[in-house]
């Protein structure tokens, strides 16, 4: 039972040290573990958002003007992350838009410089993020729903990696489908179905809202990139996870506006 559950928390420890900015106190790896990095990714999501909800919470209390607060919640989700998930957003952009072959459009999935199509739909992505977020700031919109919307997000992260057919140079594909059984996936869609009803219970018909269009739209992101990349990968499922999060955002601006 101990060796379990020191297993279990080395998971979560692992989660924690792939998919989070945060500094840890030591450095941990265990290779049994490693079937337990992708189920816990939602808990990191969670961590995420508390943090996330507590920076934009701080500076609507501190009385910061509504301009700059708005451009640090903005960013706070990728600088907690560690930019990973913008940058396979960038990555993914870039190969999709290129409009190339498939075995180009995989090389430039890895290529380490950036073309026009990433820095455009980055643009893109800032502007639509900040947009969406000083409307939520302006309005005095209820917060708490920032700490839910990573969390669905990463559920649906974890799931397309498990489900979906790895690219043939995914390291994901290998390194953490391995061991994964059935229990880990119910784990994760168990732990979405938690975020949309804790999304339904502090926004009511917004918060279901929220939750529909982050799952709606990380679907499509997803089934676009998998469609156009013949296979998924950690770059493909963080530029779904940026998309769905953002959509969250959009619609949580949209949907409770002028609810306090």
């Amino acid at each position: 039972m101990g060796g379990s559950m020191t297993r279990y928390f080395k998971g979560l420890y692992m989660s924690f040290g792939m998919f989070c900015a945060i500094p840890q106190p030591f450095l941990l790896w265990d290779e049994r573990a490693k079937n337990l990095v992708l189920p816990y990714f939602p808990l990191v999501g969670g961590f995420i958002g508390a943090l996330w909800w507590g920076v934009a919470k701080l500076l609507f209390l501190g009385g910061i003007h509504t301009m700059l607060a708005t451009a640090v919640v903005a960013i706070a989700p990728f600088v907690i992350s560690g930019f990973l998930h913008l940058d396979g957003f960038m990555d993914t952009s870039d190969a999709i838009l290129s409009r190339r072959p498939l075995k180009e459009r995989q090389r430039i999935l890895k290529d380490p410089h950036i073309s026009a199509f990433a820095a455009i739909m980055l643009g893109v992505l800032f502007v639509l993020q900040f947009a969406a977020v000083y409307v939520v700031m302006e309005q005095g919109i209820d917060l708490k729903l920032l700490i839910v919307i990573p969390v669905i997000s990463r559920c649906l992260c974890s799931l397309s990696i498990l489900c979906l057919g790895p690219m043939t140079q995914s390291r994901y594909g290998n390194m953490f489908r391995k061991n994964t059984k059935v229990s880990h996936k119910v784990f994760i869609a168990s732990i979405a179905a938690l975020g949309i009803a804790l999304s339904c219970y502090l926004g009511q018909l917004g918060g279901l809202i929220v939750a529909i269009s982050v799952v709606a739209c990380f679907g499509v992101a997803i089934g676009l990139a998998y469609r156009n990349m013949k296979g998924v990968s950690g770059d493909l499922a963080g530029f779904a996870l940026v998309i769905g999060e953002l959509s969250g955002l959009v619609a949580m601006a949209a949907a409770l506006r002028g609810q306090q």
